[in-house]
């Protein structure tokens, strides 16, 4: 292969960096946020435009890039979300250096789009890093809030700590295995039986990997670093990082660690992992839940719920096979999609009270029924309530749960799920209390008379509410193409 072709097939993270490049050259000659933005969001739309110039099927040195329908359609939605992202930068006052913060934005979108464009495990711990290292600067960004120091403190801490543990577990599995291909890994698992050290290493990945989708009981890092972090930093944190980090962990569990005679694929995943991430996943559900009903800032709020979503999501890794894969990954889509939606709101209302604890959004629907009503949809749709997009996505999870498994083995996992779904209704539905229902304090109303809301934020919000909407009502326009990319 040319370098030429290497080039065309590697063309869209090489126009994110650029654009990275770009944005950090005219941060130093002008410090007008505006631009950089603009430029940013330019070189993710070129880079979109690039992923669907790519060929359909190519794999090159021995799994480390590879391109087929089911990457560059995660691509597509990464750097969607990196766009969104861009557009909520001002939703908070703008950082000191918006150059450097959106370099990092771009940065991590190459992580984000190494770690969903491979199926080698070394490629993969590089994504991880790099995604790793720009999102803990980015917590830490607002110099302004010891809050933000705090939370980038504790998620380069608690992540450093998962680097470890999926590295040590990544040299395990070479080492007894002899790759990291994840195609060889599964051919070697189907000749050989799995012995102690690789389990070992197995079960380190997965630990690794877990405290990326803040699944209990890893998740003590998420509370502060959603609370602390700049709106957008936590917006990107809460959705992009955890869509490509569910891509990675299907690959790893049903490809690598899935023994099958024959030709690798997406298949079941071998029977000693269900149990578990079946318990990874109960426990998630429970504990996010139960600690979510103990909140009054709407930030940390979406923390503990987001547990309790990494633990639905996991359900369609129990339950195998390419409909519970389809099913997980369209039901963390629109959970990005959703939340990055929320956080949008919550950054208008930090900008215009100062906070986003409950009483920050008090009385909102009277000064700013468009933002209250996006709120409303994106806490029904994270509820389950149709016809929202969280509605179908958990329906379309637990029917495949149901259906995968023996004698409706995963009953129990699918009860579990409902009981915390209806749980999390009433924490949603106390944000929609003080949305709807609170009147604001008379601190919170001068505030607000001297601080006019965002046009540009407020459009963002309103396209991502139609969003969830879409597909809740079509989420066949979302589903087929997945289902369509899965092999």
């Amino acid at each position: 292969m040319s370098y030429l072709e290497l080039l065309k097939l590697g063309s869209p993270e090489g126009v994110v960096v650029l654009s990275a490049l770009v944005v950090l050259s005219i941060s130093l000659v002008s410090k007008r946020a505006a631009a950089c933005a603009f430029v940013a969001a330019l070189g993710i739309v070129i880079a979109i435009a690039a992923v669907l110039f790519l060929p359909r099927n190519e794999t090159l040195f021995g799994g480390m890039l590879v391109i087929s329908p089911l990457t560059s359609l995660f691509k597509i939605i990464c750097l969607a979300l990196a766009f969104f992202t861009i557009l909520l930068t001002q939703a908070e006052k703008a950082p000191r250096h918006p150059g450097e913060y959106l370099a990092l934005v771009l940065l991590a979108t190459v992580g984000l789009m190494l770690l969903v464009g491979s199926e080698e495990l070394l490629m993969i711990f590089i994504g991880l890093e790099l995604l790793g290292l720009s999102l803990y600067v980015m917590a830490a960004f607002d110099k302004s809030d010891v809050r933000s120091a705090e939370a980038g403190l504790k998620y380069f801490l608690f992540g450093s700590t998962s680097s470890a543990f999926t590295l040590f577990g990544i040299s395990l599995i070479y080492g007894i295995s002899g790759t990291t291909g994840l195609d060889a890994i599964s051919q070697r698992l189907a000749t050989t039986m799995v012995q102690p050290l690789l389990a070992v290493g197995i079960v380190m990945t997965l630990v690794g990997f877990a405290f990326k989708i803040a699944a209990a009981p890893f998740h003590l890092w998420a509370p502060d670093a959603y609370q602390g972090a700049p709106v957008a930093s936590a917006a990107f944190i809460a959705s992009g990082s955890k869509v490509a980090s569910f891509v990675v962990l299907g690959k790893i569990v049903l490809i690598g660690f899935a023994p099958v005679h024959g030709s690798a694929g997406w298949h079941a995943m071998a029977a000693g992992w269900s149990p578990v991430l079946a318990a990874l996943a109960a426990l998630s559900i429970v504990l996010g839940n139960l600690v979510a009903l103990a909140q009054s800032n709407v930030r940390r709020l979406l923390a503990y719920s987001a547990v309790a979503h990494a633990g639905y999501t996991l359900i369609g890794f129990v339950a195998g096979g390419r409909d519970g894969f389809s099913a997980a990954l369209f039901y963390i889509t629109v959970y990005a999609v959703t939340l990055v939606g929320a956080f949008g709101v919550a950054g208008v209302v930090r900008g215009e009270t100062g906070g986003d604890d409950f009483s920050n959004f008090a009385g909102l629907v009277s000064r700013s029924p468009l933002l209250a009503g996006c709120m409303a949809i994106f806490m029904l749709s994270l509820a389950g309530i149709p016809p929202l997009a969280g509605f179908f996505g958990k329906f379309y999870l637990f029917s495949a749960a149901l259906h995968a498994g023996a004698n409706q083995g995963l009953l129990w996992l699918v009860a579990l799920g409902l009981a915390g779904s209806f749980v999390s209704l009433y924490y949603y539905l106390l944000v929609l209390k003080a949305i709807f229902v609170d009147a604001p304090s008379l601190a919170a109303a001068k505030s607000i008379e001297r601080i006019p809301s965002q046009l540009l934020q407020q459009a963002t919000v309103t396209l991502l509410a139609a969003a969830v909407v879409f597909l809740g009502v079509m989420p066949n326009a979302l589903t087929s193409r997945i289902l369509a990319a899965i092999p």
